[in-house]
């Protein structure tokens, strides 16, 4: 919705009595902008708003993904790597997150990262998104429906054919009490309603 559209649509819900959310943020400001720009034929403007609004929006994605990893077991820490997405835009966009988790002296510790959105994923996607495929690099194991490759304590699948799951760094028998918690159906639509 244009930003003079959206201001008619608030300007005649407050003279009819009722309310209009006005859903003002990163995003919206930036599409706003990107709109203003368009309007006023400025499309280097609308190019730098719109790759605010890609920014935000991954931004916003990473947060929902990290909202998916499964907090520490009990004795264990869990930590963001921070700065992790920020180099996304380099790769060609999308969202990501990385946890690593730590047993309580250190002595045992591994990361999972997830992806989304990303060119890297189509490339990994004809491997990772075929349980056949998997079966012959390695051994497939299995959280819930979803076939996990199994590769020296490497792991990885394709969740929703657009999350990019791995988990690394320590034994599988060491990961999968953390990776088997993690609901890989409600991965694939983290940013779904």
């Amino acid at each position: 919705m244009s930003g003079s559209i959206f201001k008619l649509v608030a300007i005649g819900a407050v003279l009819a009595g009722t309310s209009v959310p006005l859903l003002a943020d990163e995003v919206t400001d930036a599409l706003e902008a990107a709109m203003d720009a368009y309007a006023a034929g400025d499309l280097a403007g609308t190019s730098t708003a719109m790759a605010m609004a890609g920014q935000a929006i991954a931004t916003r994605q990473s947060a929902l993904l990290q909202a998916q990893l499964p907090p520490a077991p009990n004795g264990w820490t869990a930590e963001v790597s921070e700065g992790f997405a920020a180099g996304f835009g380099m790769m060609g966009g999308g969202a990501g997150v990385e946890m690593r988790y730590a047993n309580a002296d250190g002595s045992v510790s591994f990361t999972v990262t997830l992806l989304a959105d990303n060119p890297m994923i189509a490339s990994m996607g004809a491997m990772l998104g075929n349980a056949q495929m998997m079966a012959l690099m390695g051994k497939v194991v299995k959280v819930g429906d979803q076939a996990i490759l199994d590769s020296e304590n490497t792991l990885n699948t394709l969740a929703g054919n657009r999350v990019l799951f791995t988990a690394q760094g320590a034994t599988t028998a060491e990961m999968m009490p953390v990776v088997s918690l993690i609901d890989f159906a409600k991965l694939g639509t983290f940013d779904a309603k």
